[in-house]
């Protein structure tokens, strides 16, 4: 499973989806759009203009004049760049005052980019297993929660999911068909309408503090008819509920036929011992945080090990992962460089050495020798690991929060604008795409002696 783990200049391994997503792209389009996924796909593989134009003085034998050659090099750039704009019908315009896409246009900051020294860890599971999904299922999901999603009761979903993982918790639920579903942490009722709307007739228990009728006063809220509400004076931690007789009360015996999502900022650690106590082998996490932010202790920190590839970070401030992580924060809202990723004695693990709990009320120091055994205990209870990928690269989406070299491909990568326009998401604000943070699915199962 070690193979598994992989770096930013990866791709999804193909064990994780059946087919690469550029040929699941191809499989699901009709046969006349073939020409125009590849002409988007070239897109990304054309050479630099000075480099054409160096060939064209070559054969012209005039790179004996320099002054000569630059001049004619710097004037068939300009007449090649017209040229594309004119008679490229998929030609993006770039504002100027868009930072990040002016930056990607120009070379300045690769959005495909190896992240150098730092790659994305990638948890291992006991017998390598994987999900059964594969892109293509991604790119057909995409095309039909698309018009789903436009008809959303809570358009302004601040502080609460975005477009990305509203589509993750969708697919993955449709696609394990559950007999159940439990929520833990519902805000104003979101995830609630976005499991509804995967399983119609499947019932919910939602644990959340504050019920999601309370919010109805101030805007948009969801309450679901068919859900269970332990909130408000009725609240119950997850942890605490004694879940036999609940489930019990719904007609479920079988635990393996539930699937637990949980959006409640808690220490992740805590959680998957707890769902393992219960006997839960489902589980989804919506703010799977990479190392160095968050508000609480995620699976993706846990994993992020000098063992795994991908993992392991310096806090030598003149490294290459330094000057990277210096680079890529200019680029990157939620980039973290190397003063916010280390704390005291050079610790880098979790938040600055810290495993952070309760929407970071609780910071509680670890050693490095704590946080490898806690990747040890998650390996040894793990069979799946799936990190759902972005929407859309971050040239059609506009996002500018997560670090691209940080996150999966993307299921529409860049460069695919008449993909990313067939499947609706032009339509979509550009504010519901920047709410990415790695969600996870795992599968979980009682450790082997």
């Amino acid at each position: 499973m070690l193979d598994r783990a992989f770096s930013a200049r990866r791709t999804q391994p193909h064990s994780l989806f059946d087919v690469p997503t550029s040929s699941a792209v191809s499989d699901v389009s009709p046969d006349a759009e073939s020409a125009e996924l590849l002409a988007d796909e070239s897109k990304t593989k054309k050479p630099h203009l000075y480099v054409l134009a160096s060939n064209y003085m070559s054969r012209l034998g005039l790179v004996k004049s320099p002054c000569l050659c630059l001049s004619l090099c710097l004037l068939l750039s300009v007449f090649i760049l017209f040229s594309l704009m004119l008679n490229s019908r998929s030609f993006v315009c770039l504002s100027s005052y868009d930072p990040i896409s002016r930056a990607s246009f120009f070379g300045l900051d690769g959005l495909d980019s190896d992240f150098g020294s730092l790659g994305v860890p990638w948890c291992r599971s006991k017998q390598g297993k994987t999900v059964e999904w594969t892109s293509k299922d991604l790119v057909k999901g995409l095309e039909e929660f698309v018009p789903i999603y436009e008809t959303r009761p809570i358009k302004n979903n601040m502080h609460g999911m975005g477009f990305d993982h509203s589509f993750g918790l969708w697919f993955i639920a449709q696609s394990l068909r559950p007999d159940i579903m439990i929520e833990s942490g519902a805000f104003k009722g979101h995830s609630t309408w976005v499991m509804r709307q995967a399983m119609p007739d499947t019932p919910i228990i939602s644990l959340t503090p504050r019920h999601p009728e309370k919010y109805l006063k101030k805007g948009p809220a969801y309450v679901d008819e068919n859900c269970t509400y332990f909130a408000g004076k009725d609240f119950v931690d997850f942890g605490s509920v004694d879940w036999e007789r609940v489930l019990k009360k719904h007609g479920i015996s079988d635990f393996s036929k539930v699937l637990v999502f949980f959006d409640d900022h808690q220490n992740e650690l805590k959680r998957l011992k707890q769902a393992l106590k219960a006997g839960f082998n489902h589980l989804i996490f919506e703010d799977n945080y990479d190392t160095g932010t968050g508000d609480h202790y995620s699976l993706r920190q846990i994993c992020d090990q000098f063992y795994i590839r991908g993992g392991g970070h310096s806090c030598f401030k003149d490294s290459d992962e330094a000057r990277i992580r210096s680079k890529r924060k200019k680029f990157w809202e939620k980039a973290v460089d190397i003063d916010e990723l280390c704390g005291p004695h050079e610790a880098w693990w979790g938040v600055r050495g810290e495993m952070r709990d309760n929407f970071n009320h609780n910071n509680t120091p670890i050693s490095y020798g704590e946080h490898f055994q806690n990747s040890r205990f998650v390996e040894s209870i793990l069979d799946v690991y799936w990190e759902l990928p972005p929407a859309a690269g971050p040239s059609l989406t506009h996002q500018t929060r997560y670090d691209p070299a940080r996150a999966p491909t993307p299921i529409v990568e860049d460069g695919r604008y008449r993909i990313f326009k067939r499947l609706g998401l032009d339509r979509l604000e550009r504010s519901v795409f920047n709410g990415y943070t790695q969600m996870v699915y795992l599968q979980i199962s009682k450790p082997e002696t």
